[in-house]
């Protein structure tokens, strides 16, 4: 058996891929849980890319300037809920096509992202260092790949219960949820629809804008033009893999974090496999999932009966 079949085949090769499972999974996680929030209003934001490369733009910046990720990361999740509100704006006050507006916003981020980095293409910036905590990280297998990462990642770890209760056992998400399923009766009932779907998508921009900056402050250290590299399209996708349910949203950022993992790590120990198809397979996979997934649509559960649908009051 050759050495590189050996390293493939090493236990130690495996939970790399699970622990860089959870750490490259996390940004679309975090654009995923938003997206999750805006799509239970009945608003469809493909605006996210938009959101996400404007957060990884401002967040860089802003630590660059100070030296505080801390600062970045505010910074992130505000120009994300700044580009979002555009789109909340223009879709619910407005009653603009929604497809229309997040593509424009889109490519409005992505936009204002490279004349606003310009200046800061090259520069590096310190990364958030992993933390291993004390007793979890000592567990076999699962402490390395669960309990060594930043602090972005264990910020996960609480905010998807907190969004599952928030959207299942809260009176907002009951209102967010009747909202997304019948705004007429929604209204008929006195809650303000356009204010909780204003509201869903600014948080939903939030956490775009965050899962941005975890692109140039954790897994790069420095910024480049078009840093999303899709993974707002991707966190799109996976919110229909999920069901618009935010548990299974963790399960469908590992799956892409996994296989963008392997890939890296495949080429790591110098198997003789094209790095453009590695590069493609992440994307790939997202691609088949999604398809599986629509082909399933008719018996999937979840689905808001007014996603995308436009609402004023008669």
């Amino acid at each position: 058996m050759s050495a590189d079949a050996q390293g493939l085949l090493s236990s130690t090769f495996w939970i790399s891929v699970l622990s860089g499972a959870v750490r490259s999974g996390t940004p679309v996680l975090l654009a995923g849980l938003g997206e999750v929030l805006a799509e239970r209003s009945g608003i469809l934001n493909l605006g996210v890319e938009g959101a996400m490369v404007m957060g990884a733009a401002v967040g860089f910046i802003a630590t660059a300037q100070t030296g505080t990720v801390l600062v970045g990361l505010v910074a992130a999740a505000l120009a994300g809920l700044a580009i979002s509100a555009i789109h909340a704006l223009l879709c619910v006050p407005l009653r603009a096509n929604q497809v229309g507006s997040g593509i424009a916003v889109t490519i409005f981020g992505l936009g204002v992202s490279a004349f606003i980095g310009r200046p800061f293409n090259g520069r590096q910036v310190e990364t958030l260092h992993p933390i291993a905590l004390p007793v979890l990280s000592k567990i076999p297998v699962l402490g390395t790949v669960l309990f060594e990462h930043n602090g972005l990642v264990y910020f996960t770890y609480l905010l998807v219960p907190v969004i599952w209760f928030l959207l299942y056992k809260t009176h907002f998400g009951l209102s967010l949820r009747m909202v997304g399923e019948s705004p007429e009766a929604a209204d008929a009932m006195g809650l303000p629809v356009d204010r909780l779907r204003f509201v869903a998508v600014l948080l939903g921009g939030a956490l775009a804008g965050v899962g941005g900056a975890y692109l140039s402050l954790v897994l790069a250290g420095n910024w480049v033009d078009g840093m999303s590299a899709g993974n707002g399209w991707i966190a799109v996708a996976l919110v229909i893999f999920a069901a618009w349910d935010p548990l299974r949203a963790v399960l469908g950022s590992y799956l892409f974090g996994g296989v963008l993992a392997f890939t890296q790590r495949v080429q790591a120990v110098g198997i003789g496999i094209s790095p453009f198809l590695l590069g493609m397979a992440p994307y790939v996979f997202t691609l088949l999932v999604l398809v599986i997934s629509m082909r399933r649509a008719e018996k999937m559960t979840g689905v808001p009966a007014a996603l995308g649908a436009l609402y004023s009051r008669e």
